[in-house]
């Protein structure tokens, strides 16, 4: 079968996996957007790049920690406002709770 996950390139493979990510996450049928759904899909993205990554690969390594610190500032946006999300994509993800952010 064309569509067995053994054919599949892996960027197809991502695109997959950031559906299914969004469906688990998103608030409404139209949500696409939402703090949580964006973490997800950034924890998402960043782990397939650091999977793939090679170590000399500097312009990867960039976008990679660009990456990084964007989930980490939508995180701390999180934090602040909604704190049952918050808790919720921590959870899910395996992420960490870090209490020393600046508020």
């Amino acid at each position: 079968m064309y569509f067995h996950p053994d054919n599949m390139s892996s960027a197809e493979k991502l695109k997959i996996e950031l559906a299914k990510v969004r469906d688990e996450f998103k608030m409404s049928d139209s949500d696409c957007g939402s703090g949580r759904v964006q973490v997800a899909q950034l924890t998402t993205k960043i782990k397939h790049l650091s999977s793939v990554l090679h170590k000399k690969d500097k312009h990867s390594i960039k976008g990679l920690q660009a990456m990084v610190q964007r989930r980490k500032r939508i995180l701390k946006y999180l934090r602040r406002t909604d704190w049952d999300s918050y808790c919720l994509v921590l959870s899910k993800l395996g992420l960490r709770d870090n209490p020393n952010y600046k508020h």
